[in-house]
C-alpha cells in the first residue's frame, strides 16, 4: 500500500462498512470535515491527499486503527473505551450513555446481538422496578463509590431511581427490538444473589419488607425470562406486543466472562467488559473474527432451551427460583 491514494481506498471502503446502507459517505464525511461535497468526493478518489489532522479526526470518529489500515504486522488492536475520561456524576450519565449505544445500533437494518452470560445482562434488571432500584443502589454504593449513598441503607420508599428505571426501560425496549442469541450458566445469577445475601447480612436493608420486595421482584424477572425463552421473543412485562427473536443457550460446564458480539449489517463489533461495569469496543477484523469463532464454538457445546426443551428450560429456571427462594429463606 505504497500509493497515497490506495490508502485512502481502503480507509474509506473500511468506514463504509461501519455506515448504515441508508447513510451517504460522502454526506458524513462533508460534515465531519467541514468541507464540500466536491472536496468530500476528490479524497475518496485519491486526488486530493488528506492532511494528518483529517486523517485522525476520521479515525477517531469512526474508531480505526492507522496499523490496521497500513497493514503493519503487529498484535496491537485498537479499543474505543467510553467514559474512559469521564466521571459519571450518578449513575443515570452511565444509563445514557448506553442509550446512546442503542440509539446507535438502531440506525442499522440489521441488528443482532450476541451475549456470554457470566451475569445477567444488565438491561434485564429494569423488567421490574423492585429489583431495578437495588441493583442501582448497590452499582452506586458498593462499586461506584458515591459518598453520597455510603451511610444509607437501601429503601423501596427512598430509593425509587425513576430517573434510571425509565431509561432502563427506554434501553429494553431498544434491545428487545433486536435479535438475541444469550449464551446462559446456572453461575450467571451467583452476583445479584451474593450482593442480596451481603446486604442483608451486613443490615444495609432497612427493613426485611424491602429485602422481601427485592427478593420478590427478582423472581418475577426469572418468571419473565423463562416466558421469553418459551416463546422465543421478547416483551415488555404486562404487554402482548412481541419483539425480537431471542435464542436462549445453556452451558452447565463453561463460565466465560461477559462479552457482548453484535452484528450491525456488515460490521461486526466485540465489547468487552471491565471493571465490572465498564466495557472496551473493538471491530478489528481480526480480533472480532476470533470472538465469534469462540463463542460459536461455545454454542455448539449448549443447549438451546427457547421454543424447545420444556424439560431442560423448566429445569433451568427452577434452579434459578431454588436459590432465590433459599435466600429468602436462609
Amino acid at each position: 500500500m505504497g500509493k497515497p491514494h490506495a490508502f485512502q481506498q481502503e480507509l474509506f471502503s473500511s468506514i463504509r462498512k461501519k455506515l448504515p446502507v441508508h447513510l451517504s459517505l460522502a454526506d458524513e464525511l462533508a460534515d465531519l470535515l467541514n468541507v464540500s461535497a466536491d472536496s468530500v468526493y476528490r479524497r475518496i478518489r485519491g486526488e486530493t491527499p488528506l492532511s494528518s489532522y483529517e486523517l485522525t479526526i476520521i479515525c477517531q470518529r469512526y474508531h480505526l486503527s492507522a496499523d490496521e489500515l497500513l497493514k503493519l504486522k503487529n498484535n496491537s488492536v485498537l479499543f474505543d473505551a467510553p467514559g474512559l475520561n469521564n466521571d459519571y456524576p450518578d449513575f443515570a450519565g452511565y444509563m445514557k450513555a448506553m442509550l446512546e449505544q442503542f440509539h446507535y445500533f438502531g440506525r442499522f437494518k440489521k441488528r443482532d446481538i450476541f451475549y456470554l452470560c457470566k451475569d445477567v445482562p444488565f438491561w434485564y434488571f429494569f423488567l421490574f422496578p423492585e429489583i431495578a432500584a437495588f441493583k442501582v443502589f448497590f452499582w452506586s454504593r458498593t462499586i461506584n463509590n458515591l459518598s453520597s449513598f455510603a451511610n444509607q441503607q437501601f429503601s423501596i420508599e427512598c430509593h425509587h431511581f425513576e430517573e434510571c428505571f425509565d431509561l432502563g426501560q427506554k434501553i429494553l425496549q431498544m434491545h428487545n427490538e433486536m435479535h438475541s442469541v444469550e449464551l446462559w450458566n446456572l453461575e450467571s445469577i451467583h452476583s445479584t444473589i451474593n450482593q442480596l445475601s451481603y446486604y442483608r447480612d451486613a443490615g444495609i436493608f432497612k427493613t426485611q419488607s424491602d429485602f422481601s420486595a427485592v427478593t420478590d421482584s427478582f423472581l418475577k424477572m426469572i418468571d419473565h425470562l423463562q416466558l421469553q425463552a418459551e416463546q422465543g421473543l421478547k416483551y415488555m412485562p404486562g404487554s402482548e406486543v412481541k419483539q425480537g427473536r431471542i435464542d436462549f443457550y445453556v452451558n452447565e460446564l463453561i463460565l466465560g466472562n461477559n462479552t457482548i458480539l453484535l452484528e450491525l449489517d456488515d460490521e461486526k463489533i466485540a465489547m468487552i467488559t471491565y471493571n465490572i461495569l465498564s466495557y472496551l469496543i473493538c471491530n478489528n477484523e481480526k480480533f472480532v473474527t476470533k470472538t465469534f469463532h469462540a463463542y460459536n464454538n461455545l454454542l455448539t457445546r449448549s443447549a438451546l432451551i427457547s421454543r424447545t426443551g420444556e424439560k431442560e428450560r423448566s429445569k433451568f429456571f427452577n434452579q434459578f427460583r431454588t436459590k432465590v427462594t433459599a435466600l429468602k429463606i436462609g
